[in-house]
This record gives C-alpha cells, sequence and structure tokens, in this order.
C-alpha cells in the first residue's frame, strides 16, 4: 500500500486521551452523485494528510439538500456515500476501517439561515468523512502558554487545556469523566485562592461562515457557549467563588492552528492573580 505523508504525526504525539475525529467533507452537484475531477483532488489531498497508523475506524455519510421526495433523496445519499468509499479504497484506505456508510437523506435548512440559501443548499449536497483517531496518552501540548494543570508559578494569560473534558457531538450536556476532570481542575483552583479566569467554549468542524455550532438540546448556535456556562455552573458547585469566573464561547474563531483535531476544547483562561 501506498504510504501517505505524514503531516499530522507532530499532532498526534501530544493529543487527546479520548478519542477524537476529523471531519471531511465533499461536495456534490445537484442530483449528482459521480466525483469530478476538482472534488477527486480534494480527497486526494485529504487522504495524503492522515496519518494512517493512528487511525482507530472511519465513517461516511451522505447528505442532499431539503429537496425531493425522501425515499429518492436517502438513495441518493447513499449512492454519494458509496462514491466515496471506492475513492477511498482506491487511494489505499483498508476497507476494514470503514465500518460505516450510510446515506442519511435530506438536511433540512435552519430557520437562523434563510439567507443565501442556494449557498446553504450546496452545502448540504455532501458526503462527511469521519476519521476516528486511537486514543493516545497526552505528555504535553508543547504550545507555550498552554497547560493541563495550573503551573506552580501561573501569570495572567496562561491556559489551562481541558484536556479530558469531552461532549458528545452537538451536546453541552458534562458526562461523568468530564465531571471528573473539572473534579481535578476544582481542587486546584481551590488552592490557588487569588486566581481569577475565563472558561472559554470552542467547536470545530462547522463551515467557517456559521462562526457557531447548534446546541442540539436548545436548537440555537450556542454550542460553545453553552458548554462553558456548563463549566462555570459545575465549578460553582464545587464551591469556586462566582466572583472569580466568567464565561464565553468562541465558536470556531480561534483555531490553535494545530488542526481541527485540537479545536474541540473548553479551556481555563487566567485573567487576574
Amino acid at each position: 500500500m501506498k504510504r501517505f505523508l505524514l503531516i499530522l504525526s507532530f499532532l498526534m504525539s501530544f493529543f487527546l486521551r479520548a478519542q477524537e475525529e476529523e471531519v471531511h467533507s465533499i461536495y456534490f452537484e445537484f442530483d449528482k452523485y459521480d466525483l469530478k475531477e476538482i472534488q477527486a483532488e480534494a480527497l486526494l489531498k485529504f487522504t495524503q494528510k492522515l496519518d494512517t497508523t493512528h487511525i482507530e475506524t472511519i465513517e461516511i455519510f451522505g447528505y442532499c439538500d431539503d429537496r425531493g421526495k425522501d425515499e429518492y433523496n436517502y438513495v441518493l445519499s447513499t449512492n454519494r456515500a458509496n462514491t466515496v468509499k471506492e475513492k477511498l479504497i482506491s487511494k489505499g484506505i483498508k476497507s476494514k476501517i470503514i465500518i460505516s456508510i450510510e446515506g442519511k437523506g435530506r438536511i433540512l435548512i435552519d430557520d437562523d439561515l434563510l439567507e443565501n440559501i442556494p449557498e446553504i443548499r450546496s452545502k448540504n449536497r455532501r458526503v462527511d468523512v469521519v476519521v476516528n483517531y486511537k486514543p493516545i496518552t497526552i505528555e504535553k501540548l508543547e504550545i507555550s502558554g498552554i497547560y493541563n494543570i495550573i503551573p506552580k508559578e501561573p501569570i495572567v494569560g496562561d491556559r489551562i487545556y481541558l484536556d479530558k473534558l469531552l461532549f458528545e457531538r452537538g451536546s453541552s450536556k458534562l458526562s461523568f469523566q468530564a465531571k471528573k476532570e473539572l473534579d481535578r481542575i476544582a481542587k486546584q483552583l481551590l488552592k490557588f485562592k487569588n486566581i481569577e479566569f475565563e472558561i472559554q467554549g470552542h467547536v470545530c468542524c462547522i463551515p467557517t461562515y456559521q462562526k457557531e455550532a447548534i446546541d442540539r438540546e436548545t436548537k440555537k448556535r450556542e454550542l460553545s457557549t453553552n458548554r462553558a456556562l456548563a463549566v462555570y455552573k459545575y465549578l460553582f458547585l464545587k464551591k469556586i467563588n462566582k466572583k472569580r469566573m466568567t464565561y464565553k464561547g468562541y465558536g470556531n474563531t480561534q483555531s490553535l492552528g494545530k488542526g481541527a483535531l485540537l479545536d474541540r476544547r473548553v479551556e481555563i483562561v487566567i485573567t487576574k492573580i
């Protein structure tokens, strides 16, 4: 099998302990499921940057825009997913790691996105390739000013990356594992009683023109804010004074510059010592 370029190998050396994912979208013409040259080239570039040694599984989901009958759209979206699957296999991706190929049918247009409907529909005629990576123990982030614990001598601007604070896709509810992570950081915050901080929520893997993701519980574009708020409320329950805390959602506007995999996160940023 042809060896792929290991562009992401440096990233995976310090990646999350829990399984993470990367999403690549391929867009189709109206009522079509064949790949044009430009689409095939984009898919090739995507496969070339994958570190295949760290891939756990791949899932492929096909979609259509909101026009047409449901039965027809399910067939069309499935055909699109299968087209991408065959292309990936032809480029050296092993079929055994592709665990799901599914046509999802049409995507309804959100009520808050009624402008520029033709562009939105073109984005909905797509296939998402979801690459799930194997869990890798994080040693250190190796990004200046970012830590996974409060440093012994903290300064304003230090960022505490909560590496186990993971959410289900589209959700702002704290999992059992997330609460354990917050229990850990709460103990540290109680020791550093003078520290004031901002809880920052971030999301990844949404189109750049949307800036923020939808929280499936509230049906509103406020996912990163709601995740930050959930952390805020939990830390208050752990006896962290509200006067020490603020929270804010940043959507997808503050990438770490290390790829989308590290951008689905919550951070604590020290604002006052």
